[in-house]
């Protein structure tokens, strides 16, 4: 504790606190929708944030204080996208069992190991330009946000080019100081219906079928790898930690598989909010940035006890607000990933290939634009590569 009182920093604490902010106004939206379709009760609603919000923060803080890396933990988005279709047509008893067996083939792939050998493979201007397509929309919604509250989003962005200029370590800060500011004096936030109300899990016994397992289980692992672990890891490797990948899945896969039973559908290494947390932003000494990753899990853990409150708090924002604020907070990370991208200089058509495809959003058979984007760029990669071999004169 006092190396981490040491190594505390306001603009860590801040950077902790934007990324879970914004992983409760973006991605838990998702799941609100994915209660509507399967028309789950509000307590098992209440369980589902509780669990991914506790098994987020605890595992957020006790990986960054074991490796003294910012590591974000947060749920499976991609996955919960592809549960609005899929849960309504199973019991969520057979959901509970699809989620152990996917938890349990994560833990697997973290034990084996096999992950840090696809990492390492993976040439790293594709990967920084599948994170850099993953993060694009992110940069753009700054500005598409004019439309709908021209003064605040002007607003936010001319006080974070001028934080940039003489406090650039606060610049995140105070854009969204100023941002709450100006959403109370335009009257943009409603406080209406916001009471205080403690979260607690529910137990659901879990059923196996062949059917969940295929339909639900394999597309939250293949989702969970290819949207989630893949682009956490490229994050990390962008700012420069080396930290291997399998403990993070073998952490991730054990703690989904104890919180499955109360609807936790997979927790994972975060992407586009971990963005926030690994680079200068957080700290300009990289040693230090770890205690952004604590601080995002203890925002966690308050946000899961009062999960139903803060939830209530954060809706209560306008949403430019919040897409101000993350595409703002992730300019450092969209301009060091473009930047690695392109460095070098045969891998360039690839790297741009990925980052195309996965900047356009594009879905086929239930797989997001990250893992179409990746498969497209190797795909180029290996064509542009291969030698003919040379015949003898």
């Amino acid at each position: 504790m006092s190396e981490l009182s040491k190594d505390f920093s306001l603009s860590a604490l801040v950077a902790g606190f934007i990324a879970t902010l914004i992983s409760y106004a973006g991605p838990l939206v998702i799941i609100f929708q994915v209660a509507q379709a399967a028309d789950l009760p509000a307590d098992i609603l209440a369980s589902w944030i509780w669990t991914i919000s506790i098994g987020s923060g605890v595992l957020g803080i006790f990986l960054s204080l074991r490796y003294k890396v910012p590591v974000i933990i947060a749920w499976n988005a991609p996955g919960s996208a592809l549960l609005v279709s899929l849960l309504p047509e199973i019991t969520m008893a057979e959901a509970i069992g699809a989620y152990l067996v996917s938890s349990l083939v994560v833990l697997l792939l973290g034990l084996s190991g096999a992950f840090d050998r696809l990492v390492q493979k993976l040439p790293g201007s594709l990967a920084a330009a599948m994170l850099a397509g993953i993060l694009f929309s992110f940069g753009v919604g700054v500005f598409t946000g004019v439309e709908d509250s021209m003064a605040m989003v002007l607003v936010m962005f001319a006080v974070y080019v001028l934080f940039k200029r003489i406090l650039p370590r606060y610049a995140v800060m105070a854009v969204l100081f100023v941002g709450m500011l100006v959403a109370l004096a335009t009257g943009e936030f409603t406080a209406q219906g916001i009471r205080l109300e403690l979260t607690a899990p529910v137990w659901i016994t879990p059923a196996f079928s062949l059917s969940a397992i295929i339909n639900v289980a394999l597309p939250l692992v293949i989702v969970a790898i290819t949207g989630q672990f893949v682009p956490g890891m490229a994050v990390l490797r962008n700012d420069g930690f080396n930290t291997p990948a399998s403990p993070f899945l073998t952490y991730t896969g054990l703690g989904s598989l104890l919180l499955a039973p109360f609807a936790c559908h997979g927790l994972t290494l975060a992407a586009i909010t971990a963005a926030i947390c690994t680079g200068r932003e957080a700290h300009e000494e990289q040693g230090k940035r770890y205690v952004a990753g604590v601080a995002g899990g203890v925002f966690y853990l308050l946000l899961g006890f009062f999960g139903a409150t803060i939830v209530m708090l954060f809706m209560a924002f306008p949403k430019a607000l919040i897409a101000a604020l993350a595409g703002l907070a992730l300019l450092g990370a969209i301009a060091s990933s473009l930047a690695a991208s392109m460095s070098v200089v045969a891998e360039r058509e690839a790297a741009l290939i990925t980052f195309l495809v996965t900047a356009s959003g594009m879905t086929m058979f239930g797989l997001a634009s990250a893992f179409w984007g990746l498969l497209f760029g190797l795909a180029v990669h290996w064509v542009l590569g291969w030698r003919k071999p040379v015949r003898p004169v």
